[in-house]
């Protein structure tokens, strides 16, 4: 039997997504949309294919549903661990059908981000830093790469990275650390 202990991190979660209309209760349906981009973003790194990860997000968000009864700070450990889950079950279903063998598609074109800014350089760098990111990521083992972009750029604390991994906290630690050291050799003349 797990017990629950509510952190700061669980007023930090509920708080991370807008209340409904009224001014009540966080909704589901905003959770879902706050973390939406996220999500594809994380799920088109484990997967490296675009409608994949879009067939995997949408199947989490569906999933959640479920859980709409559940109290609003379990939201985000709860979905990254189902979103985490449909990223394996894709992956092992890409592995049966044996799809290595058709030709993949050509990476070169990136996310088309578009730009409000006025100073199309810095948007192009933007462009460029997150693309050599995002190959320096997909580079990683997947279990390291999980761990960085959840404890890194979700910000997640290692208790609910953890939750989600389904590992030790120390695990979480030992992954991260490795990410982190591979990331840091590869794109250190980036910097």
């Amino acid at each position: 039997m797990l017990l629950r202990v509510n952190t700061d991190a669980d007023a930090q979660a509920a708080a991370a997504f807008p209340a409904d209309a009224d001014g009540g209760a966080p909704t589901l349906d905003a959770f879902l949309a706050a973390i939406s981009a996220r999500a594809f973003r994380f799920a088109e790194l484990g997967l490296r294919h675009r409608e994949d990860a879009l067939d995997a997000v949408q199947d989490a968000m569906m999933k959640m549903l479920a859980y709409r009864e559940r109290p609003a700070p379990e939201w985000t450990p709860l979905f990254w661990s189902i979103l985490r889950s449909r990223i394996v079950d894709a992956q092992r279903r890409r592995v049966f059908r044996l799809r290595w063998m058709l030709p993949q598609p050509v990476a070169d074109e990136g996310i088309d981000w578009a730009d409000a800014g006025p100073d199309p350089a810095r948007s192009h760098d933007n462009r460029e830093a997150y693309a050599r990111l995002a190959q320096a990521l997909q580079a990683l083992p997947a279990r390291q790469r999980e761990a960085f972009t959840l404890r890194v750029l979700e910000d997640l604390d290692v208790a609910t990275t953890a939750k989600v991994m389904g590992c030790s906290e120390g695990s979480v630690k030992t992954h991260l650390f490795r990410a982190r050291e591979t990331l840091q050799h590869q794109l250190e003349d980036f910097r």
